[in-house]
């Protein structure tokens, strides 16, 4: 028996702050392999990860978070995670009390991206299974529809660490999963990831590398 096709969709950012918020600060679990750590909640013996896709934006005007994340996204790539990026739009803000005004920066494309290839790939008959690595209720709708036009499809929430409780809505939606401390830990990239002739890939800044 062939087994179940399973493939993951993770809101980058999303994951991302519900580490770094993360009590005390543990920034080394922000190397995690996103490919090893979905393979961590199949069942093994009747499904296999097909494909991990990680939606994501580069913040252009934050050179070193900028370089962190690219070194990131070029280790992750290696193991097997495609990466599907997005944009950030400069966007004007003005405080109401003062009228000073500066300029912010607002995410665009990444949770449509998501949402569009969780749609596309389900018509596709790419997969049997999706797993989601986000707290954003915005997909329930989207869940929601890729289950009631395909029934056969599962989908499944795997929720980023100290997001249970604001993920009510998605959790009723479809089956979950908490993605614990334990689960990142198990599944760090080396510092140094290297192809099998030892040239580098990428090495994890500093602020990622273990205490």
């Amino acid at each position: 028996m062939s087994k179940k096709r399973v493939i993951c969709y993770i809101d980058g950012f999303n994951l991302y702050h519900s580490i770094d918020d993360l009590k005390p600060k543990q920034n080394h679990l922000k190397w995690v392999n996103l490919f090893s750590l979905s393979e961590a909640f199949i069942k093994k013996t009747t499904e296999e990860i097909i494909n991990v896709y990680y939606f994501t934006a580069y913040a252009y005007w934050l050179p070193n978070a900028e370089k962190r994340h690219r070194a990131y996204v070029d280790a992750i790539s290696y193991f097997g995670v495609t990466p599907i990026f997005g944009h950030f739009k400069d966007k004007p803000a003005r405080c109401n009390a003062c009228g000073a005004v500066w300029k912010t920066h607002e995410e665009k494309q990444s949770d449509v991206n998501l949402a569009t290839y969780l749609i596309h790939h389900a018509h596709l008959d790419l997969y049997d299974k999706a797993f989601i690595i986000s707290a954003d209720s915005d997909l329930c709708g989207v869940a929601q529809l890729v289950m009631d036009t395909f029934p056969n499809k599962e989908i499944c929430v795997l929720v980023p660490p100290n997001r249970y409780n604001i993920t009510n809505e998605i959790r009723s939606v479809v089956s979950f999963q908490k993605i614990k401390l334990s689960h990142l830990k198990k599944n760090l990239m080396p510092v140094s990831v290297q192809k099998p002739d030892g040239s580098v890939v990428a090495m994890a800044p500093v602020q990622y590398q273990r205490p």
